[in-house]
């Protein structure tokens, strides 16, 4: 999957904050202290992180949880650089795809998306958001793979920033009231069209 590259520097400085203090608490160990145990009749040199301790850096590999979360309500624009609201398209069954151009897993499944749209277009909506292409680029790269419903744009990153996304591709399943129903990773033909299928009435 393809890595968003605001959430991967904001994971990494975290992750600096974290090895920092962990080397500043080794060292005090070394002068004497224990970790991670406490022991009746200890001074103040003790440092209880509890027992037994885990340390967990937080992963960038991971996108956050959105099932059962209301679509968030976000500006996009469209390849002309008309504003659309992500509010704007509710009312009906949704199926959204966020990709972009170098994002190899995004591009093996365009073709699918646009294969199982054919199918279900006319019952669910399907849109694609775009975060990192160019207005150029997202047309062309999608219309080449034969992909023919709605290409928006995140230029700004906010709608990715509110779902927490961090990996590439994300699909989530949307149902008409704007609940999100399910969110996944890269997705085949045959999945795509049993999760879109399970937002019709």
């Amino acid at each position: 999957m393809a890595v968003n590259r605001r959430l991967l520097v904001a994971s990494l400085v975290v992750a600096a904050s974290v090895s920092v203090a962990g080397g500043w608490a080794l060292s005090q160990a070394g002068d004497g202290t224990t970790i991670g145990t406490s022991t009746a009749g200890s001074d103040d040199s003790v440092v209880d992180l509890g027992s037994p301790t885990v340390a967990q850096i937080p992963a960038i590999s991971t996108n956050a949880a959105l099932s059962g979360d209301p679509l968030p309500d976000v500006t996009l624009v469209d390849n002309d650089g008309n504003e659309v609201r992500t509010t704007d398209l509710l009312g009906e069954p949704l199926v959204l795809n966020l990709w972009f151009s170098t994002c190899v897993p995004c591009k093996r499944e365009l073709p699918e998306f646009a294969v199982v749209h054919g199918e279900l277009g006319d019952r669910i909506r399907f849109v694609g958001v775009n975060p990192q292409d160019t207005a150029e680029t997202n047309e062309s790269f999608a219309r080449e793979r034969g992909v023919q419903y709605e290409l928006l744009r995140d230029p700004d990153g906010a709608f990715t920033a509110e779902l927490g996304v961090a990996n590439f591709p994300v699909t989530l399943f949307v149902a008409a009231d704007g609940t999100i129903v399910r969110q996944t990773g890269v997705l085949d033909g045959a999945t795509l069209r049993e999760y879109a299928e399970e937002l019709l009435p």
